[in-house]
């Protein structure tokens, strides 16, 4: 008798809970202005250079010989890009993504890439004289290719580039 009392009321202050609770909490998930999403783009030579791009999505972008020299790439997506020849100098992609991105004939000279997950991507003849692959994950093969020509130390983090990259 008494919890067919209870029950409705119980029901009332959990509904009553619920709103309060979900009313205070901050919204978890970015809004779509948060992120710059730069899909299908073809666009050769494009000039990025100097700009900030944390968490921009590149999906099939065109970038051939786009210039990302000193770009704020932490973060950034670029899932099936195309960035053959790009100068890449001194951008900071770390934390970034790169899945299926072709960086062949790229220039990542002192570039960040700590903790950058790139697998399933082609670095065929990129430069990478100073850059810092810290807990970066690459395949294996790559890593290897990237190991015959790989050499220097990045200015900003100090890291030298054969270290970071576990060259034998």
């Amino acid at each position: 008798m008494i919890m067919r009392i209870f029950r409705p009321l119980l029901g009332i202050l959990f509904l009553f809970w619920l709103l309060v609770i979900t009313q205070t909490l901050p919204a978890l998930a970015a809004s779509s202005a948060a992120i710059r999403s730069y899909d299908d783009v073809d666009v050769i030579s494009q000039d990025y250079s100097g700009q900030n791009l944390v968490q921009a999505e590149f999906a099939k972008a065109q970038l051939a010989g786009a210039n990302f020299e000193n770009a704020d790439l932490r973060g950034a997506v670029f899932n099936g890009a195309v960035l053959t020849k790009a100068n890449l100098r001194g951008a900071n992609l770390g934390d970034g993504i790169a899945y299926l991105t072709d960086f062949a004939d790229a220039d990542l000279s002192n570039a960040i890439l700590t903790s950058a997950m790139m697998l399933k991507s082609s670095f065929l003849r990129a430069t990478v004289t100073g850059a810092d692959f810290t807990d970066a994950m690459l395949d294996r093969a790559q890593v290897l290719r990237l190991c015959q020509s790989a050499s220097g130390i990045n200015p900003v983090t100090g890291a030298n580039t054969r270290e970071s990259l576990g060259c034998p």
